[in-house]
């Protein structure tokens, strides 16, 4: 099933839907997700200083939200080969910090891209990239930078991801279906960001986000999760650290 044309409507036009989207966002990702520090400092706050770069998809029959994505300017514009480890924690607290020192915003940065399990599968992600892109453009931004979560590298956990974006389907175009999308609509794989987001809690927290137990120290799988969870009972601490890959879209 092919998705059909949505409409795209940004936070600066649509302020109610601001709760209802951000609402939404949850559902559809691992508990473990939403516990990011810098996500936690920052986030709420894009949708008030940036509403322009967040924005949703509604469903032209229904009118229920079929996606939701965000994004935000960057003065950053540099070669995307020096772009930084820290790819997506440095993103989000990079904005904020050129926002607040009045540095003019060059480059435009996905974010999140976040859609409704009824319309999963269907299509709607092209949709989502193309929109957000042509946001950028008509900000005079001249690139889009994602550091993107290839999702399906959740099933190959222990594969280490610099060798799973090497993976190709029959038609050689990536594996990974989100680095398909982003490679089908022009962007260039750059390469790996392995810091891209750090999250951190005790064990009993790793515990109650994952529903499993940690009984000993050492490397586990979780679900939805790219690599294992460091999990250290002496000094009750579970770290994660996710890689993501960089992408490049040439905005002008």
């Amino acid at each position: 099933m092919s998705a059909p044309a949505y409409t795209v409507v940004t936070m600066a036009e649509r302020p109610d839907l601001i709760g209802p989207a951000d609402g939404l966002v949850p559902t559809v990702w691992a508990e473990f997700m939403l516990h990011d520090a810098v996500a936690n400092r920052y986030w709420d706050d894009l949708y008030t200083v940036f509403p322009a770069y967040q924005f949703v998809l509604l469903d032209p029959t229904t009118g229920e939200i079929a996606a939701v994505a965000n994004s935000l300017p960057l003065a950053w514009d540099g070669d995307p080969a020096d772009l930084p480890d820290a790819g997506w924690d440095w993103a989000l607290a990079q904005g904020f910090e050129d926002h607040h020192a009045g540095r003019a915003p060059r480059t435009q940065c996905a974010l999140s891209i976040s859609i409704m399990r009824p319309y999963q599968g269907t299509g709607v992600s092209t949709q989502v990239v193309q929109a957000m892109k042509a946001i950028g453009q008509a900000h005079g931004l001249r690139s889009l930078i994602a550091p993107v979560r290839p999702n399906l590298k959740s099933r190959y956990p222990l594969i280490p991801i610099e060798d799973y974006i090497r993976w190709q389907n029959d038609a050689g175009l990536p594996f990974d279906a989100w680095l398909r999308v982003h490679r089908r609509l022009g962007a260039a794989l750059i390469k790996v960001c392995p810091l891209s987001m750090v999250i951190t809690g005790t064990v009993s927290a790793w515990e109650e986000w994952t529903g499993m137990q940690f009984p000993a120290s050492g490397q586990h799988i979780i679900p939805g999760a790219l690599l294992p969870v460091t999990i250290e009972r002496d000094t009750d601490r579970g770290v994660y650290v996710e890689p993501n890959v960089w992408m490049h879209h040439p905005l002008a």
